[in-house]
């Protein structure tokens, strides 16, 4: 089995500005999507890793724990860590990803991108992603996030161009941008969102087929990866007719959900 596991048929890149441990995670993340990894299959043991891979027990036990955090894997007593099942995958995934969420919900997800540009950035965009300065390039797209064709979130985000420098209007237009940020490593870790009640203006109550002047949540995000690096920051307004969000207090703190009202015609 171990011989055969199709995570020990790859390679990583000294070369590469992507840590050791993050490549490893976009290894099991990509066999997992390929389906060459399936729930329940049993990932190479920690020794097989690092011989095959020349790397640190502790790289090892650093991506094993970003995967484990994330859902992807499970680790189980005395026998290995497992790919986890979608419905164990799926509590994360949700957190980040509104293609995950909305699909989650029994609905379907589609996006319009109605602008896309890479720019210099604003002394905000700076502050708010921690760059080093207005030197470094920054993709800036806004998209309309509809649920069974209907939108529902109007959005803007900001990327550093450094992350995924090959990105285009058509490739995003394609794929989800979280998949392929996936793929070269970017993992997201944790993320603050802060809510305001606001009312929509003209322009943004046409592109949400609202009445200008409607009830709507003004939500901002700042992404982290398990460096610790802000990759993303994000601009929504959700249309508050559609979007319920339930808040959770409990001993280990304060957690929320957001459910959309699923009688979109």
């Amino acid at each position: 089995m171990s011989e055969r596991n199709p995570v020990l048929l790859s390679t990583l890149s000294l070369d590469s500005d992507i840590p050791l441990y993050s490549q490893l995670v976009s290894i099991v993340k990509r066999n997992i999507s390929a389906g060459t990894l399936a729930p329940g299959d049993l990932l190479p043991s920690e020794a097989e890793l690092c011989k095959t891979f020349d790397i640190s027990r502790s790289t090892v036990r650093q991506a094993i724990g970003a995967l484990e955090s994330e859902g992807m894997v499970v680790r189980k007593q005395g026998r290995g860590t497992f790919v986890a099942e979608p419905k164990v995958r799926r509590r994360t995934e949700n957190v980040y990803s509104f293609t995950s969420e909305i699909s989650s919900m029994g609905m379907t997800p589609s996006s319009t991108l109605i602008e896309y540009q890479v720019i210099s950035p604003t002394p905000d965009i700076v502050k708010m992603l921690e760059l080093s300065g207005p030197d470094t390039r920054v993709y800036r797209f806004t998209r309309i996030r509809n649920v069974n064709g209907e939108p529902l979130i109007l959005e803007t985000s900001f990327y550093p161009q450094f992350i995924y420098p090959n990105l285009t209007r058509e490739l995003l237009q394609t794929h989800s941008f979280y998949s392929l940020l996936y793929e070269v490593g970017i993992i997201p870790a944790n993320a603050v969102d802060s809510y305001e009640a606001v009312m929509m203006g003209p322009k943004e109550a046409a592109l949400l087929n609202c009445r200008s002047g409607s009830c709507a949540f003004s939500v901002q995000r700042r992404t982290f990866n398990e460096s610790g690096m802000c990759y993303e920051y994000t601009q929504s307004l959700m249309r508050a007719d559609r979007v319920k969000l339930d808040v959770f207090l409990h001993k280990d703190g304060v957690s929320f959900s957001r459910s959309v009202d699923k009688h979109l015609e």
